[in-house]
């Protein structure tokens, strides 16, 4: 099977900047072949977002906010006029107010808990929803999770929680769209020092702990985890949906 992406139209939501996930899997995307449509979320992320946008040849910038749904279908709309179609849809996109990840998980807000499961679990639904029409060939969609989903990592909070129900939504999905020959994996990647990441207290002691337990030694690099989108969004993964592909140099095998 190859992992060749020429002739299909791919959508990336969460581009933020240079060292977003988003962008290194929408440069490995482009990399391979396909047609890109990449989405940031505001105008406040439209100077740097843009500009990375345009430096690569025929990728076409759109700004929509996931926790609205009249966003959400207005760029689909754009979406099914300029392309047709679509064959690939990467969420990565996550948030929960900053004082949510600083803390004891039990002083947990109810309202940090609904803006974290909203933006970062139901906009997962939601833009699945929107492009499963589009993809009359079927396709893959691809979102990013983390290990906290599982094991108890302090400070990640109500975040892990989202991750947990974006895990279980990864599942629903897979199942509910498989009858299309829709796709519907999740990313675990490694601690990286991304935009969102920086909002975690203790992101160092996080990384340092990380490298130091993992069988290869070493965090993993964003590149590495781009690699792996290109993987799921290609007819080399076909034959998987439904699950969790660890990339964090193998720290999640670890018992202690």
């Amino acid at each position: 099977m190859s992992s060749s992406l020429e002739g299909r139209i791919a959508v990336v939501f969460g581009v933020a900047n240079k060292r977003s996930i988003a962008w290194s899997i929408a440069q490995g995307l482009h990399n391979a072949g396909a047609k890109l449509a990449i989405s940031y979320q505001n105008e406040r992320m439209e100077l740097e977002a843009k500009d990375l946008i345009l430096s690569l040849p025929g990728a076409e910038a759109f700004m929509c906010d996931v926790s609205n749904d009249a966003e959400i279908e207005r760029v689909f709309g754009q979406l099914k006029e300029r392309y047709g179609k679509l064959h690939v849809l990467v969420h990565s996109v996550a948030f929960a107010p900053a004082d949510e990840l600083k803390g004891k998980f039990i002083n947990t807000t109810r309202e940090g808990f609904r803006i974290a499961h909203d933006v970062s679990v139901y906009s997962l639904i939601a833009l699945s929803r929107a492009a499963a029409p589009l993809m009359e060939d079927g396709g893959s969609i691809i979102t990013m999770t983390y290990y906290a989903a599982d094991k108890v990592v302090p400070h990640y909070n109500v975040m892990a929680v989202a991750k947990a129900a974006l895990e279980c939504s990864v599942r629903y999905l897979s199942y509910d769209l498989g009858k299309k020959k829709i796709r519907v994996n999740a990313i675990s990647a490694g601690p990286l020092k991304t935009l969102a990441a920086r909002g975690i207290s203790g992101l160092g002691d996080m990384l340092k702990s990380h490298a130091e337990r993992a069988p290869l030694g070493r965090n993993v690099d964003v590149s590495e985890v781009g690699s792996t989108g290109v993987f799921l969004a290609s007819d080399a993964s076909s034959g998987i949906t439904g699950e969790v592909i660890y990339v964090d140099c193998g720290y999640n095998i670890m018992g202690f």
